[in-house]
């Protein structure tokens, strides 16, 4: 194996806490919650097949899969095995192929993923390309569901675990070494920020938004700057219908028929022509 592959999947392993070993005592997300609110999002959880108590080493599927929501403190990501190697890929394929521009997630929670890509950048050689950072840094917006009525009804905008302030953010990629000058953060609702983002072209983009407004955001304001070869990956579209009907309305609007890859259980991407 070369050394940029070892790098690469220590890191992810260092990212998503698997491949260490001792077992971890089992953890419960939010401890610190009451009855009511652990309740709610036990349920959120179960209907979108994902889990609230783990132990990853008992059963390690369920952080390959990324079927779970790491507790605080532990885990930059919830992505799971599967979808960052998927992603490591295919950062190392646009820099591979000098597929032009820079990477971008939109919706990054603890910043595992940006962390990810801005680790393969590195160990690739690639010195000119910036990963930006994109989120509100305030957890998920309130659903609008006048303008959007697939997102009527959902209740992730509750939820403060997925509330990772920017300074956290910051300090998990400087944890790893890799808080650099070529790591840009947009901090602001996507209806906000992306319409106006100085970024100018894109080899990769990572929508990572839940609801149907926030994926239709990001793919209306950036898909058109996402180079040709450059990949768009969408990280809910199994696991959230919203999410999927935006995927599939924006892809007809905008005639894209690139095939659709399915990464896992969740996970898809194509790579635009």
């Amino acid at each position: 194996m070369r050394l940029e592959d070892r790098y690469v999947t220590l890191l992810i392993n260092c990212l998503t806490r698997t491949g260490f070993g001792e077992p971890q005592p089992e953890a419960k997300l939010g401890d610190d919650l009451d009855a009511e609110t652990k309740a709610k999002i036990d349920e959120h959880l179960r209907a979108h097949d994902l889990v609230v108590v783990r132990d990853v080493h008992a059963d390690p599927s369920v952080r390959e899969e990324g079927r779970d929501w790491p507790p605080p403190g532990e885990a930059e990501t919830m992505i799971g095995l599967v979808r960052a190697r998927h992603l490591a890929e295919c950062v190392e394929q646009v820099v591979a192929d000098d597929v032009p521009g820079d990477l971008l997630e939109a919706g990054v929670w603890r910043g595992g993923s940006c962390i990810l890509m801005r680790g393969v950048l590195e160990a690739f050689g690639d010195t000119d390309r910036c990963v930006w950072v994109a989120d509100s840094f305030e957890g998920l917006p309130k659903p609008d569901a006048q303008r959007y009525p697939a997102d009527e009804g959902d209740d992730l905008w509750t939820f403060e675990e997925l509330a990772i302030s920017l300074e956290q953010v910051q300090a998990n990629f400087a944890r790893y070494g890799l808080l650099d000058d070529r790591v840009r953060f947009l901090k602001g609702w996507f209806e906000d920020t992306l319409p106006t983002a100085p970024v100018e072209r894109l080899s990769l983009l990572r929508v990572d938004g839940d609801l149907y407004s926030s994926t239709t955001q990001a793919l209306e304001s950036l898909y058109p700057k996402l180079s040709p070869g450059g990949w768009c990956i969408v990280d809910d579209y199994g696991a959230v219908p919203a999410c999927r009907a935006a995927v599939d309305d924006f892809r007809y609007e905008r005639g894209v028929d690139e095939p659709i890859e399915q990464i896992d259980w969740t996970g898809v991407a194509w790579r635009r022509r």
